[in-house]
């Protein structure tokens, strides 16, 4: 087999990256919208991060394949994500096409299979399989590396987790050359990494295969009634035993320029809790995922913006103390800031915060605007909503509940 691309002296790999999850539990900010186009940090989708350590790590074909509200996730890649289609580059928007039956996607190896003549006309020798609804870095042209140099025919990325966390994931049990030998999916008593008996390895939901190989075992998972159809619960069991399976420790990633912490970051933003809790993070003056490195970049959709604006601040005196000002917070392009406090905050394009107003731990999405005198505090804001003049948000929650909705923590969604 000719491992590497004649031309670039690269390994020939393609990437399908699942973005077709309903993501009922990030509701209501799914109402309208898959969950890989999930605003985040302000300006960024969800997907953008898994598509940039795509691009960052030197593969250039990738089809994203989508199924539920995928609308303005498919104009989020067709509007921002072009590559060079000259030098056989890509990054293609693929919906559900049924073209196995009349069934949407059964599962994540079914959806793989009904993609089938994708990977049959791009023909490479290696498949990337990854998740759309993380936010983390990773080289993974480490992980294919590891996988080429054991002569695997899977290889699963795995990050430790805490005993005591570790019953939320599938967890994979090692032997010392890193070969799966177990695999548990959501165990009471999950089996520790070897050598390591307070951690225990959890799957991330990415694979690399050997192409042949797992286009074979897709046709026989497909022919299989009693299988669910899914690369964590039917595919790895099934052939770990029997075939060179080996898991790539997410610990082991390296970012250039960032630290050990950042480059090992990893968050399953599955939940409003998850979901508001990556976000804050950026808000540290040492964030545990970094935003800023211009070696490892996190391109997203470009936007004519106009830049932002804050003020009164000029203006102040003992009649009128409105400042506008922004402390601790991400604050988005065409944004203005009128007289008001945004404080440990994100704030996406376009938000208007009028006089006498603040805005404390809170997410707020494109085109918001929020009138006069409004406190808000733990919310999440999502895109177009106005809020009108002498509201409060997250300070009584029971009254929240009457009109918005309200996690388990207490983080308000206004929707």
């Amino acid at each position: 087999m000719d491992t590497f691309n004649r031309v670039s002296g690269h390994p020939n790999v393609m990437a399908m990256v699942m973005a077709g999850g309903e993501g009922s539990r990030l509701y209501p900010l799914t109402k309208d919208r898959a969950k890989p186009a999930v605003i985040f940090g302000g300006k960024y989708r969800i997907i953008d991060f898994v598509l940039n350590n795509f691009v960052n790590s030197g593969i250039y074909k990738i089809k994203v394949l989508t199924q539920f509200k995928a609308d303005s996730l498919i104009r989020h890649i067709t509007g921002g994500w072009t590559l060079s289609p000259m030098l056989g580059q890509y990054v293609d928007p693929v919906p559900a096409q049924m073209r196995t039956g009349k069934n949407w996607y059964q599962g994540t190896a079914d959806a793989i299979y009904q993609n089938l003549n994708l990977i049959k006309d791009e023909n490479p020798d290696y498949l990337a399989v990854f998740g759309a609804d993380h936010i983390y870095k990773m080289d993974i042209s480490l992980m294919l590396k590891y996988h080429i140099s054991n002569g695997a025919v899977a290889t699963v990325a795995a990050i430790p987790k805490p005993i005591d966390e570790a019953s939320a994931f599938g967890v994979i049990e090692i032997n010392e050359n890193g070969r799966m030998i177990g695999f548990q999916e959501k165990p009471a008593h999950p089996k520790p990494i070897p050598g390591n008996p307070e951690m225990a390895l959890c799957s991330m939901g990415n694979y690399i295969f050997t192409k042949e190989f797992i286009v074979d075992r897709l046709c026989d998972d497909a022919d299989d009634t009693a299988s669910s159809h899914d690369f964590g619960k039917d595919i790895i069991p099934a052939i770990y035993e029997k075939f060179p399976v080996y898991v790539y420790n997410f610990a082991n990633n390296v970012i250039p320029g960032e630290t050990k912490e950042q480059s090992t970051y990893w968050e399953d933003v599955g939940t409003i809790e998850a979901y508001y809790r990556a976000n804050m993070t950026l808000r540290d003056v040492i964030p545990d995922i970094n935003l800023y490195n211009s070696r490892w970049p996190i391109r997203t959709k470009a936007g004519q913006s106009a830049p932002s604006k804050f003020v009164f601040g000029s203006k102040k005196n003992e009649k009128d103390p409105r400042v506008g000002q922004a402390i601790d917070s991400l604050i988005s392009g065409e944004c203005i800031i009128s007289g008001s406090e945004v404080i440990n905050s994100v704030l996406s394009r376009g938000v208007r915060v009028h006089s006498y107003s603040r805005v404390e731990d809170s997410i707020v999405f494109p085109d918001v605007e929020i009138g006069d005198r409004c406190k808000i505090r733990r919310a999440i804001i999502d895109r177009d909503v106005k809020i009108p003049a002498g509201t409060e948000i997250g300070f009584d929650i029971e009254k929240d509940r009457e009109r918005y909705f309200v996690s388990e923590s207490g983080i308000v969604i206004v929707s």
